[in-house]
């Protein structure tokens, strides 16, 4: 008997590959800009501190999404939200899921209920779903865009429970690759935890996932061990 009643997933980086560069790339080749490393590394000094304060609760996903293009849009004389909106198409033209979750995904399926918790954009989360097939292989999808708050906080666990209608929380797996928004925030709601841990990082010393795994073939093996 599986152990789990739900599993809930993040999406970017847990489900689907996110080549933030090569989607800003793309997006900017359609204004004739040649977007380099460099104007990568300027856009991340601007863009991760907005992340953090999103999921901080101290900006909202439109503030996030139109500040870390405000310098660009004045350099190209266009709109913030029209850069934020050809990007999160760029993103969705280039998305793929990451190795072996096709096979997780197929492995659970009758096995489990799936559920989405993610800080990312309804925009960009919805077509991925629609175009890699997997729209209808979730319970639950749950966005933080139209939550109105994001992980870590419980507010938006607490609301996928409700949809869930409160299944018993030693019952819920909360799979993430992000320490802080997915395991702490997981752990904070009171549910059991994965970090998937694919890149070997040091673990944070404040937050103790219940599980640990390198890869989604591993996830699959602890989940449905032969």
């Amino acid at each position: 008997m599986m152990q789990y009643e739900w599993i809930l997933f993040d999406a970017d980086e847990t489900l689907f590959h996110f080549d933030a560069y090569e989607g800003l790339r793309r997006m900017f080749a359609s204004f004739n800009v040649d977007f380099s490393p460099d104007d990568f590394t300027h856009y991340q000094s601007i863009n991760k501190p907005l992340w953090v304060l999103y999921q901080d609760g101290k900006i909202t996903a439109r503030e996030l999404q139109e500040t870390r293009f405000n310098g660009w849009a004045k350099t190209l004389s266009v709109s913030a939200q029209q850069l934020n909106d050809a990007f999160l198409q760029s993103m969705a033209d280039i998305c793929k899921l990451l190795p072996g979750a096709q096979d997780l995904l197929d492995a659970l399926q009758g096995k489990v209920k799936l559920g989405i918790i993610t800080n990312g954009f309804t925009a960009l989360q919805t077509i991925r779903l629609e175009r890699t097939g997997l729209i209808n292989r979730f319970d639950l999808l749950v966005i933080s865009e139209e939550v109105g708050v994001a992980k870590p906080d419980s507010a938006i666990f607490e609301h996928a429970f409700e949809r869930m209608q409160h299944p018993e929380k030693h019952r819920i797996l909360m799979v993430g690759d992000n320490p802080h928004s997915d395991i702490l925030g997981g752990i904070n709601a009171g549910i059991h935890t994965c970090w998937y841990n694919a890149i070997n990082a040091e673990k944070p010393r404040d937050i103790t996932p219940h599980t640990e795994v390198s890869s989604l073939q591993a996830l699959q093996a602890w989940l449905l061990p032969a």
